[in-house]
């Protein structure tokens, strides 16, 4: 299989000659240069957005059209707004204050609003009619799919098992994510118990692929060319992949952040939910163990996720890493030969370079 006659329905749609997608990141990680040098370069970058508001989201669109003519993607967490009881937040805080006063800021307060208005970001992607709507957390309505349909959307959902991906077919999506245990950031179960979702990309992703019919993107795990070999080998259509891109240039994590992943080993990360109130996986550091400590304390998503932003943002600010949420997936040791500041575009070339050598093994094969 060469470069020019091997392509994916999802690929060929999208004009990649990677089946690369770079997995939208949440924390500074996905900017809009990095979105655009993705997609240049022949991968499908991708928006986190969940996180900014309709204006922001405007803006960080504009930029990403001013830099490239490609497609790409924007990111959405499928949220309610909240309205938590004022025991709810006073009981996190409690646990939240003493790494507040750590870090010399004063003690933490209610907010006025936990999270951007979805149903808002929801109308912003529509009137910007970005290519590709990807969505996380929970399930759009046939309706919004529908309408999104309307405007010229793609739409892609996010399942952590089978029955929240046969629940995404229904809706009327285009396309399906399988978010691996192995995956570094926010988990996207919406159906049952969290602990019965962590099934790994290798088991969940042709499970998804027989049971939906929709093209599949792979998660979780995946950080070098042999890992899209099995994706694609798996009847998925293109890797998604995070944590490689962590540290290209146009990352805007701090250096703490991008260091820690340098040095993490296999056995780094753990999943938590005490630091945003919803289970995400991440480099283990102080911040994660003390306050997993009190988890009797911890209020949901997005609630303690509002409420430790400050302390984290700070922590980025002084580039420390003991209270930073290093989000980070198992897979991230794959790329550390590479060099330290490779750029986004240079990283989808070498990630290129490896898939078509891994092929090229596998298809040299003799019995």
């Amino acid at each position: 299989m060469s470069e020019g006659n091997f392509v994916t329905p999802f690929a060929q749609r999208f004009e990649m000659r990677v089946p690369l997608v770079q997995a939208p990141m949440l924390g500074g990680a996905s900017t809009p240069a990095m979105v655009a040098a993705v997609s240049n370069a022949g991968g499908l970058g991708f928006l986190a957005a969940a996180g900014l508001s309709p204006e922001k989201i405007a803006s960080e669109v504009a930029a990403i059209r001013a830099l490239t003519d490609r497609p790409f993607g924007v990111n959405l967490f499928v949220l309610e707004p909240a309205a938590p009881d004022d025991a709810i937040v006073r009981r996190a805080l409690e646990a939240i204050d003493p790494l507040r006063a750590e870090l010399g800021l004063p003690p933490g307060q209610p907010l006025e609003r936990y999270a951007p208005d979805f149903r808002a970001q929801l109308d912003m992607l529509i009137e910007l009619r970005v290519p590709i709507a990807s969505f996380t957390f929970g399930l759009l309505s046939s309706d919004d799919v529908a309408r999104l349909h309307a405007n010229g959307l793609y739409v892609i959902g996010t399942a952590t098992h089978v029955a929240e991906g046969i629940a995404w077919r229904d809706a009327g999506a285009d396309a399906i994510t399988a978010q691996g245990a192995e995956a570094g950031g926010h988990r996207g179960t919406f159906i049952g118990a969290f602990d019965d979702a962590l099934i790994g990309t290798m088991a969940l992703v042709p499970q998804l692929v027989d049971a939906t019919g929709l093209p599949v993107l792979a998660a979780g795990g995946i950080a070098d060319g042999r890992g899209i070999v099995a994706a694609l080998a798996l009847g998925a259509q293109a890797a998604a992949i995070g944590s490689a891109f962590l540290t290209c240039r146009e990352s805007a994590i701090p250096q703490a952040w991008k260091t820690r992943v340098r040095a993490m080993s296999d056995t780094s990360t753990a999943v938590t939910r005490a630091i945003t109130g919803r289970h995400a996986r991440g480099i283990r550091n102080p911040l994660m163990r003390r306050l997993s400590e009190t988890m009797d304390k911890i209020a949901p998503y997005p609630v303690q996720n509002a409420l430790t932003q400050e302390l984290r943002q700070s922590a980025g600010r002084a580039q420390n890493g003991d209270y930073l949420s290093l989000w980070s997936g198992q897979g991230a040791p794959l790329g550390r030969a590479r060099s330290e500041d490779l750029g986004a575009a240079e990283l989808v070339a070498q990630l290129g370079e490896e898939w078509r050598a891994a092929t090229a093994r596998i298809a040299s094969l003799k019995d």
